[in-house]
């Protein structure tokens, strides 16, 4: 159909890979959407992902962003084709396009080639972005695709997850995340607090150094449980102590449950619009009080989403 031009004969992707750590000599891997999938459904996860041509988002080829597009649309097709469990593995497939939102542009496009095969689509994936783009461009990708996918199936917005992000694409629509952000911002000691923006405790700080107070009151890790100062991870992480970094990570994997389940609690409780103020507020406290104003992206997703801050 018109949805899957232009054609291509490209229909595979080359992955490189490090064989040998010792002479740093690279081999190409063939991997094919019927690889993808089976090696998914070997590993028996929930939640399995359409092989995608990924491009990244800052990239400036117009030319190539096409081509991933509408390959990304025909390799899903071979990738319900090869799937063997749909009954107790969900594949999703990942929006592209890179950050062309414009009426009838390559994100447009897209959307509707999945919308053209939603009957045994379970749920969507939204990719292609944290990846450099600006504020703007991203939540504008985001909005697009949340007004376009169905109410009725989970939205996931991949590689996603700073609180704010969080916090803010959910009220546009989007249901699920991922990202490696807590963990890694944890190995350079950096802690996720609640306050101003941009949310993180740097524990390397010399202002740590003789703190006895924990990283957060009330938080239930186990660091913050178990009472070890802020001043006692300090010296750990200027020593490399191990130790301290699975303290860190525990602390922010913790925060971001703590996170996400108030957020659930207030969507549940119907007062999300007020929630998203109290955090926008409690982030950018404005530079009269000290702190920042808050950005303009975060004023228009807000607007966007019927959401007046």
């Amino acid at each position: 159909s018109s949805l899957d031009s232009p054609t291509t004969t490209t229909t595979t992707t080359t992955l490189t890979s490090t064989t040998n750590t010792k002479s740093k000599k690279k081999k190409k891997l063939l991997l094919k959407p019927e690889d993808s999938i089976h090696h998914q459904n070997d590993i028996g996860s929930d939640i399995i992902m359409a092989l995608d041509d990924v491009v990244s988002s800052v990239t400036d080829d117009n030319e190539r962003f096409t081509i991933a597009t509408y390959r990304t649309l025909r390799w899903l097709d071979r990738c319900y084709a090869a799937h063997k469990f749909p009954e107790t593995q969900n594949l999703f497939p990942i929006v592209q396009g890179g950050l062309d939102t414009t009426v009838g542009g390559l994100r447009e496009q897209c959307l509707a080639g999945f919308r053209h095969r939603d009957d045994h689509i379970v749920g969507y994936a939204i990719g292609g972005l944290a990846g450099g783009e600006s504020k703007q461009d991203f939540w504008k990708v985001v909005n697009q695709c949340c007004q376009a996918l169905p109410d009725t199936k989970p939205r996931y917005l991949m590689g996603v997850g700073y609180p704010l992000d969080l916090v803010i694409c959910s009220a546009l629509g989007v249901d699920m995340y991922d990202c490696v952000y807590p963990t890694r911002t944890a190995r350079f000691g950096v802690a996720l607090i609640p306050g101003p923006t941009p949310g993180t405790l740097r524990l390397k700080s010399n202002e740590c150094s003789t703190s006895s107070q924990v990283i957060q009151e009330g938080c239930q890790c186990q660091a913050c449980s178990g009472g070890i100062s802020r001043a006692r991870l300090y010296t750990l992480l200027q020593r490399n102590n191990p130790v301290a970094i699975q303290l860190v990570t525990q602390h922010n994997i913790a925060y971001m449950m703590s996170l996400v389940r108030s957020m659930r609690q207030a969507i549940m409780e119907d007062r999300y619009g007020q929630y998203v103020k109290d955090f926008v507020k409690d982030q950018f406290r404005g530079k009269d009080n000290g702190g920042e104003d808050v950005p303009a992206w975060v004023n228009d997703a807000c607007h966007a989403a019927g959401i007046k801050l």
